[in-house]
């Protein structure tokens, strides 16, 4: 029952966080191409009352024009909204998430022994200072160049790169991909708890009172959404890399990362500037050829099959279960010994399930070495090698 439940709390979890993560990403995005797409105003009207931009749309059957104020206006609504929600709400579901996954199974999932002989304590801990102090060192690095975008971008994709070969030497690789990127989400959403959102209620308080507005809250919070926007794809690169052995399981996986996270961020200045009317097709030809560079230095090869001493000829299926037996069902099985459920929810417990599963064993184990997971049952390269000639010789 208790693993049952855990399926449940995982599904649930990610069905919530995937929810409210579009929501958030789609309402950063629309106000991202809505400021870079407003036109100053030509109705004397609308100068008047402080307006510096408008916009017509048509979506849906209905026609919509948006306006921003210069400041603010005169008179505020009392059905004023807010966004900030789904920031809230997207954190906290990767957070807790997170914490069902990996902090409640730090040995399976957080430490690889071949990285980092790491006690669950002490990587449960690391992967949580990561958190906290990137938002720290992100922070200070703002309040202290605020006025020097350039060096301050610089020194955030330094500290990311930093970041990034820190994760990828104490933690296993999938874990390192997914702490970078819960590190990066953190700045996200602290930017809109710390920062966006106190500057528009002291905005509005300031309003209400009769006061002048002070524009340097408009300006910080101005700063910090631009910086979340260039967030936005790396973020959800890190998240979705999991699911992919091939790039957290490369001997030079941090380089990885910060590559595909830096083809994620020409990509979205593309259609920053396209939203303003300029058209570079720099940005994505840089994109793709990052992404390009990234997918032939990972191709499998067969270098690691030949550093391994060859099988026996005619391997059959006795022997290569023997060595399932011995070293995958810990995780694949109906009771896995290792985690809580059946991961991926293969089982490789009868031979009919192994030879039905032949390709992506040979991928996963031979190819990427990318399992067992962490080699935390220790399978050898003889053994990998015995699983390369029953692929070979057609997984009979």
């Amino acid at each position: 029952m208790d693993a049952y439940l855990f399926d449940w709390a995982n599904l649930l979890l990610r069905w919530l966080h995937v929810i409210v993560a579009i929501a958030w990403i789609g309402s950063s995005f629309y106000f991202v191409w809505l400021d870079n797409s407003l036109r100053a105003p030509t109705d004397a009207d609308l100068k008047a009352k402080g307006v510096g931009g408008e916009l017509w749309a048509v979506h849906g059957g209905g026609f919509y024009n948006p306006q921003k104020y210069l400041g603010a206006p005169r008179d505020l609504p009392d059905d004023l909204h807010w966004f900030y929600w789904e920031s809230y709400s997207t954190w906290l579901s990767g957070f807790a998430l997170f914490s069902v996954l990996y902090l409640l199974n730090p040995t399976v999932f957080l430490i690889d022994p071949n990285v980092a002989k790491l006690s669950p304590s002490v990587a449960v801990v690391s992967a949580l200072a990561f958190l906290v102090v990137g938002w720290l060192v992100y922070d200070c690095a703002c309040r202290l160049l605020r006025k020097r975008e350039q060096l301050l971008a610089g020194l955030v994709v330094l500290y990311v790169v930093g970041a990034a070969y820190a994760a990828c030497h104490l933690f296993s690789g999938r874990a390192a991909f997914l702490i970078v990127g819960a590190m990066i989400a953190t700045i996200m959403s602290a930017n809109v708890f710390f920062w966006i959102i106190p500057g528009q209620r002291t905005t509005v308080a300031s309003m209400k009172a009769g006061l002048p507005v002070d524009p340097l809250h408009g300006q910080r919070a101005k700063q910090r959404s631009v910086h979340n926007t260039y967030f936005t794809l790396p973020v959800l690169l890190a998240m979705l890399s999991n699911h992919y052995s091939m790039v957290y399981a490369s001997a030079n996986n941090w380089l990885v990362l910060v590559t595909i996270m830096l083809a994620g961020v020409f990509i979205r200045q593309f259609f920053i500037m396209r939203h303003k009317g300029v058209t570079n097709f720099a940005f994505p030809a840089i994109a793709a050829t990052l992404l390009v560079a990234v997918i032939a230095c990972l191709a499998p090869s067969t270098a690691a099959r030949q550093a391994a001493p060859l099988a026996a000829k005619g391997v059959d299926m006795a022997q290569v279960r023997q060595v399932v037996q011995a070293r995958c069902i810990q995780c694949h099985s109906a009771k896995p010994s290792m985690m809580p459920t059946t991961a991926k929810g293969l089982s490789f417990e009868q031979p009919e399930q192994i030879r039905a599963n032949g390709q992506m064993i040979y991928q996963q184990v031979v190819l990427q070495k990318a399992m067992p997971l962490g080699n935390l049952t220790k399978i050898t390269d003889a053994e990998r090698a015995l699983i390369a000639q029953w692929h070979d010789e057609g997984m009979k």
